[in-house]
Parts: structure tokens; C-alpha cells; sequence
């Protein structure tokens, strides 16, 4: 069984990276394809998706934690692997698992492909099992519970700045990921993710 992959980045899509390892070419559907660029080499953790009509299909992360996610997320009753990788690429991991141990339905049904009645069932049948992948995932999920109202104004603050989904997604993953951001109050990461905003553009 395919664990983890690593190989230079051939071509990509919004949610898909067409990935070549030795002499065979792989097509992975993953939740940001804009962050790995063309020719660069990457590693991904890899999960098979069998649908009884399609037949299989590739699924791509980053990490440990984001493979965890699309699988917790997939355990849900009517929740496919396309909603899980639009919860991720939409919400990042850090507040994915914010929204759902918060139980804020608003920011979950802000993903494409959930609504209310889906965002509500999500949070019922994980906010117990997201516990443990909060447990586990030592600093990746650090400052979670204070920083995820931050995160949610910032995603709306931007949203009525005129960004766009795609723009406020890369500027939040991106804060997430420097240090000290977590735990940031909330005009340092305004002022952070405009000034990333700017550079973009």
C-alpha cells in the first residue's frame, strides 16, 4: 500500500499536481496544488480512494496531520474525499480542527460543497474524535484553542476587503505557518496578511 511519495511536480491544477516519480507519472488530488511549484521536488503522503463508479484515484498531503483530517472528515456519513479536500485547502488544518472543536458551523458551511445541515453533522460526529489528533500533533496544532476566533475575523475581514477565497487561503496557510502566529492578536495578523497580500499581487 502507497504510504508516502516523492518526485518532481510535472504540472498542476487548482486541486490536482501531476507528480513524476522514476519513470511513472502520478496524478494526486490535492487540497492546494498552487503551493508546489513546477519541476520542484516534493514529498506527499498518499491515500487510495476506491469509488465503486469511478474506480480509484490518488489523494496528496503535506503532512501527517492533513492525511489524518481527509480521513477523519471522510468518515462522516455523505462526506466524500471532494468536500474533505475542499475543508482543507478552504480552511487549512489549524482551523479545520478549530471549527470543529469550537463547533463553528459558520465557518465550516463556508466551504464549498457544505451548508449548514452538512457543517452541523460534521462537527456532531467529530468533535469528539478530533481530540485525539490534537493530542498527537504536537506543535502543528500549538495555540489552537485561543487563536481560532482570530483566524475566522481575519478570513471575514479580508473577505470584505475584496480578496479573494484562493488569496485569504494562501495568506492564513501562510501566517499558520511562521512562528509566533499563533498566538498573535488579531491587528498583527491583519498587518501580516496584508503586507503578504501585497507582495502577491
Amino acid at each position: 500500500m502507497l504510504y508516502r511519495v516523492t518526485g518532481k511536480v510535472e504540472s498542476s491544477t487548482p486541486h490536482l499536481v501531476l507528480l513524476s516519480v522514476g519513470p511513472i507519472c502520478l496524478e494526486l488530488n490535492v487540497p492546494r496544488a498552487s503551493e508546489y511549484e513546477r519541476n520542484s521536488t516534493i514529498s506527499l503522503y498518499v491515500y487510495l480512494h476506491w469509488n465503486q463508479d469511478q474506480g480509484p484515484s490518488l489523494y496528496g498531503f503535506s503532512s501527517e496531520l492533513e492525511k489524518r483530517l481527509f480521513l477523519l472528515i471522510t468518515s462522516c456519513a455523505g462526506i466524500g474525499p471532494k468536500i474533505a479536500v475542499a475543508a482543507l485547502a478552504d480552511l487549512g488544518p489549524q482551523s479545520l480542527v478549530g471549527a470543529i472543536q469550537t463547533a463553528d458551523e459558520r465557518a465550516l458551511s463556508k466551504v464549498s460543497g457544505i451548508g449548514l445541515k452538512k457543517a452541523e453533522q460534521i462537527i456532531v460526529q467529530l468533535r469528539r474524535k478530533i481530540e485525539p489528533v490534537i493530542e498527537s500533533s504536537g506543535q502543528e496544532l500549538a495555540g489552537i484553542g485561543t487563536s481560532i476566533a482570530h483566524w475566522s475575523s481575519l478570513r471575514e475581514a479580508l473577505t470584505s476587503l475584496g480578496y479573494s477565497r484562493m488569496e485569504i487561503t494562501r495568506a492564513i496557510t501562510s501566517l499558520q505557518g511562521t512562528d509566533g502566529m499563533s498566538q498573535a492578536p488579531f491587528d498583527v495578523l491583519m498587518r501580516n496578511a496584508l503586507s503578504f497580500l501585497s507582495k502577491q499581487s
